[in-house]
């Protein structure tokens, strides 16, 4: 590989399909906006309050991981706060390299400053207008629209969704708290999505098991699932003969079967359950064994802020754990342009996009092993 990897990996062209917009804030926003609004924060400055979300959110459960969100969807309850926080978010996004990407949050939480629903959904769409407008690089966005799993407005975040579907909202997701709120009890949200044909991701597999999988799928009729990876525990290994054999449940073999996509966020995962069911490093989780075994894994963040993380640094570091190369990062993005929410001919147009901008990667990297080689080089 290059010496500059990580800046070829940042040129290459990405798809972001988990990333929620009230977890990607820039510190020194929230510190300008905090202090326009008169809300308290826990640090001073920009430095120290990024510091301040990524050890509160390794604290090492997704309750308290959730807890940091108080502080960011505090500082996202006006419009400007709004349009402002989802421009900058986009801009992030083109800086990162990522060619479409497809942003969560939940409405439901950021009415106190007096704004609607739909107000709301409106100045997100109209931040992300404004940068995509702006951008000088090839990119595509829109909304999740999130219902609360532990809260009870889903069928009319559901509604919201359908007013908005052809004003930049792609698809819906039940977020929030996972063990002991299961999908199920969202029935009618998801029934109603399905009868108007509106795409659908659930969390699941983050932080319980394959109950809550399997709920995802069969009352949330999940197209996509968040993190996903507790479906590992459904499947067995053994070793045989110096060989590793791998035997899946029902549920796993399902997922697999259907292609079902693995919205997985290592980073993440690493704060939460999933390290202590798997183990502590990114090489014992389960992403590998996921992908070798011919799941649809795709690669995010989550929250960049919480986990200072993007996606350049999510491939980097998969790369350093498992020896991927660029065959293997360009699988992981045609997955997640498959996977999208967009309409086919548009995501034929991305894995198009995608395999040109790999190909031009190889061939640079191929062209400075050439030049490396000859005399005086």
């Amino acid at each position: 590989m290059p010496h500059d990897f990580e800046e070829l990996l940042r040129a290459l062209p990405k798809v972001s399909l988990h990333d929620h917009l009230d977890g990607g804030l820039r510190p020194q926003t929230i510190v300008e906006i905090a202090a326009e609004t008169g809300f308290a924060l826990p640090a001073a400055t920009a430095d120290e309050l990024e510091a301040w979300f990524t050890s509160s959110a390794s604290a090492g459960t997704l309750d308290e991981y959730l807890a940091t969100f108080a502080v960011t969807v505090g500082v996202m309850q006006t419009r400007d706060a709004l349009i402002r926080v989802a421009r900058e978010f986009v801009e992030d996004l083109v800086a990162d390299g990522v060619v479409h990407g497809e942003i969560r949050w939940a409405p439901e939480q950021h009415l106190s400053g007096g704004l609607s629903l739909d107000e709301a959904v409106e100045a997100v769409q109209e931040g992300i207008d404004e940068a995509l407008e702006a951008s000088e690089r090839p990119i595509t966005a829109g909304q999740i629209l999130c219902a609360l799993r532990h809260l009870d407005r889903s069928d009319e975040i559901a509604e919201l969704a359908l007013r908005h579907r052809d004003r930049g909202v792609l698809g819906f997701d039940i977020a929030g708290p996972e063990i002991g709120f299961a999908a199920s009890a969202h029935r009618a949200a998801f029934e109603r999505l399905a009868a108007e044909h509106l795409p659908v991701t659930v969390h699941a597999g983050e932080a319980d098991g394959v109950a809550s999988i399997e709920d995802a799928l069969l009352a949330g009729r999940a197209l996509r699932l968040g993190h996903g990876v507790g479906i590992a525990l459904d499947i067995e290994l053994e070793e045989s003969d110096g060989e590793t054999l791998a035997t899946l449940g029902r549920t796993a073999r399902w997922v697999r079967d259907r292609e079902i996509v693995l919205e997985t966020a290592p980073s993440s995962n690493l704060q939460t359950e999933p390290a202590k069911w798997f183990g502590p490093e990114l090489a014992d989780q389960p992403f590998d064994l996921l992908y070798q075994l011919g799941y649809r894994v795709t690669v995010n963040t989550d929250n960049r802020l919480m986990s200072a993380t993007s996606i350049t640094r999510e491939l980097a570091q998969l790369v350093e754990a498992f020896d991927y190369d660029l065959a293997d990062l360009e699988v992981f993005q045609l997955n997640a342009a498959a996977g999208s929410f967009l309409p086919l001919e548009q995501r034929e147009e991305l894995a198009e996009l995608i395999s040109d901008g790999f190909e031009a990667a190889l061939l640079l990297i191929e062209d400075e092993g050439a030049a490396d080689e000859e005399p005086g080089a």
